[in-house]
């Protein structure tokens, strides 16, 4: 699909400088632009490029000023990032804007679907689901019995949704998540044998949850594992049993959080993050990369290190850790001359 620069002008509320009807179909960074395609300049150290692209449109701020000539087509608007993202969400839209049924695929007669769905080929849905407005379900997807999905969601190929599940609106599932499989429920008898405990609960996934791809989080045990409203969770992160993440928190890759565990609002989790279950992380806590989580952590906390250590203790902790090889040997020198000391008082 193309669009004139007259299109995007519009649409960004810019003022174009060159050719209101060059064209464009598709993106690129401004030192890699070719002709057709659009790109943008946020960040003053890349202005050079501005005078060698060959990118058709690029987006400036209002107040750049051209010392040479320039062969692309400005738009100048108040932010260019702002704008470029803008431009982005509605490319975005215009390519993911599909709608219908294919064939072949399971549709249970007691199920609701709402105005305007797309629903891709090999796709089950389940008895008494009810499907909101909006909803885009690529191929492939499973969608057990009795889930509620809200209006604007988009599920990815591949998903599989457990029965019970509840999904607010305007979420993203990315391919291969898994919602609402059992939890890791087992109980060991006298002599040690393993038995299933039934995890008969579900799982609530609130408003505006991104979940990236293969990401999996598990039914409660009793109850539901609740994610709640804003939520942005990485790919390839594992959720337990009866686990709450507050509101807006964000959660890097290789995170695994374990059963029962409450998480509080506006976190940040790095990745390769292990936290322990039946713990309590509060409010606005930053968790850097690859920290191990045993224990309940305090509002604003910032914590790194496994077991965690305060981020301030881990840093100064560290300093020791990498001079411990000069500060053993300088002990050993020390206790050489203690011992020389000691025998010559004897």
């Amino acid at each position: 699909m193309k669009f004139k620069a007259s299109q995007i002008a519009e649409l960004l509320d810019g003022s174009i400088v060159g050719n209101q009807d060059a064209e464009v179909d598709k993106l690129s960074k401004i030192e890699e632009g070719e002709e057709g395609s659009l790109t943008f300049l946020a960040n003053p150290k890349y202005t050079s490029y501005i005078y060698t692209t060959q990118a058709s449109i690029c987006i400036v701020a209002k107040d750049f000023e051209q010392t040479q000539d320039i062969s692309t087509t400005l738009i100048k608007v108040e932010n260019p990032y702002d704008s470029f993202s803008k431009l982005l969400e509605y490319y975005n839209q215009v390519k993911l804007d599909k709608s219908g049924v294919e064939e072949p695929n399971h549709i249970s007669k007691s199920a609701s679907i709402g105005d305007k769905p797309y629903i891709g080929a090999f796709t089950y849905i389940g008895k008494n689901v009810k499907i909101g407005d909006n909803v885009k379900i690529y191929p492939d997807v499973y969608i057990g019995d009795n889930v509620v999905i809200g209006n604007d969601v988009t599920i990815f190929a591949g998903c599989k949704i457990y029965s019970e599940t509840v999904i607010g609106k305007n979420c993203v599932l990315h391919s291969n998540v898994v919602l609402g499989a059992d939890g890791f429920g087992f109980s060991p008898d006298q002599i040690g044998v393993y038995k299933k405990v039934p995890q008969i609960g579900n799982v609530i996934i609130e408003d505006h949850v991104d979940i990236g791809a293969s990401t999996t989080i598990d039914r409660a045990t009793l109850g539901s594992t609740i994610i709640r409203e804003g939520v942005k969770l990485d790919n390839q992160i594992q959720i337990a049993h009866n686990v709450e993440i507050g509101k807006h928190t964000a959660i890097a890759a290789q995170t695994g959080v374990a059963g029962s565990t409450k998480i509080g609002e506006n976190c940040l989790i790095g990745g390769q993050v292990g936290i322990a279950g039946h713990i309590t992380i509060g409010d606005r806590v930053k968790v850097q990369a690859q920290t191990g989580i045993g224990r309940n952590v305090k509002d604003e906390e910032v914590i790194q290190g496994s077991p965690a250590l305060g981020y301030g203790d881990f840093n100064k902790s560290y300093v020791h850790f990498k001079n411990l090889p000069k500060l053993v040997k300088k002990i050993e020198i020390l206790e050489k001359k203690l011992q020389a000391h000691e025998k010559q008082s004897n």
